[in-house]
């Protein structure tokens, strides 16, 4: 059987990969078998999908189109249904892709609550968020930004649009001058309630990560509170819950991410939709932290609490990218 060697993944990413792989042509094939007779074998696809990389699953696609006549995802949806298929979709698709499903949707169905673009916007990197802006654009023939601007209104029009537009730098480097400027601007527009104001919206939607985390610890130091303390003064109003899951977001992404999961499980029903799409975007990435922050929280492994909240192929499939393959 020809093998590959795997590509090595995030320390912290929760898929496992085994050491050698089949080849793409191999795994398309035992996907086909997945597909046909009677009924379809679910067990097999998790096996094979959910313990590839991103560009293992970027090959099987483009393999079994070309063997096939047949979009690879196309087959899935006409043999998978419910949960389990969105979440298969989902983690099937590139990155880059899924991510600008993943807004689009959100725009289509847009209202003030909705936090899956300031999710996308500040806990991928640059260089990863030009590549979901390059993915809306081939997918919809639009740009992101266009799109934001046409669902969006007002105050978060002013907010997503520089947010999902922008390019923040990489480095670490950080202006110890420009720290306690901009903490005191910060102060003062928000002493003002001025939450909209330019000042403060570039601030938070441009700088660099490590400035911007700089510039909050600095607030804190300076004014005597947390900025996000400050940000609660009206615990209804969508904006401000806007501004402070940016800083969340920006300052600790593992817990943002944990607190996702935790109110998608926590109560009676479960969000299939915020579950999934958590899971799926960063089984690849910093799963590892994320189930770390939870555990912290919860006193509970995330592994039981999804276990304990779906089932079926759906749970399967969850937990096999959590890195369990009991469930």
């Amino acid at each position: 059987m020809a093998t590959i060697k795997v590509p090595a993944i995030s320390s912290m990413a929760t898929i496992k990969v085994p050491a050698t792989v089949p080849s793409p042509a191999e795994d398309c094939d035992q996907l086909r078998k997945a597909f046909q007779g009677w009924g379809t074998n679910e067990r097999l696809i998790i096996s094979i999908l959910a313990h590839r990389t991103a560009d293992q699953r970027r090959a099987i696609r483009a393999t079994y189109a070309e063997t096939y006549g047949e979009e690879l995802l196309k087959s899935l949806e006409d043999e998978i249904s419910g949960d389990f298929e969105r979440a298969v979709l989902l983690w099937t698709l590139d990155p880059a892709d899924r991510d600008a499903q993943l807004a689009n949707e959100a725009l289509r169905g847009w209202n003030p609550s909705n936090r899956v673009l300031i999710e996308i916007a500040c806990t991928r990197n640059s260089s990863e968020l030009f590549d979901v802006r390059r993915a809306y654009h081939l997918r919809y023939k639009r740009s992101l930004e266009e799109d934001v601007a046409k669902h969006t209104t007002g105050d978060f029009r002013k907010l997503l649009v520089p947010l999902v537009s922008s390019y923040r730098y990489e480095g670490i480097e950080v202006s110890g001058k420009l720290v306690k400027s901009e903490a005191k601007m910060l102060h003062e527009k928000i002493t003002e309630k001025a939450y909209s104001h330019e000042e403060l919206i570039r601030i938070i939607t441009t700088r660099s990560k490590a400035q911007l985390i700089a510039t909050i610890n600095h607030y804190k130091n300076e004014y005597g509170k947390p900025i996000n303390k400050d940000l609660k003064s009206d615990h209804k109003n969508e904006f401000l819950a806007a501004l402070r899951a940016i800083i969340r977001c920006t300052f600790c992404p593992e817990r943002y991410l944990e607190k996702v999961i935790r109110l998608a499980i926590k109560g009676v029903g479960t969000d299939e939709n915020s579950l999934t799409r958590i899971i799926s975007t960063r089984a690849e990435v910093d799963m590892k932290a994320i189930e770390a922050a939870y555990y912290k929280r919860n006193s509970v492994p995330l592994k039981q609490a999804i276990k304990g909240d779906t089932s079926g192929d759906y749970k399967a499939m969850l937990t096999a990218l959590l890195g369990h393959d009991d469930a």
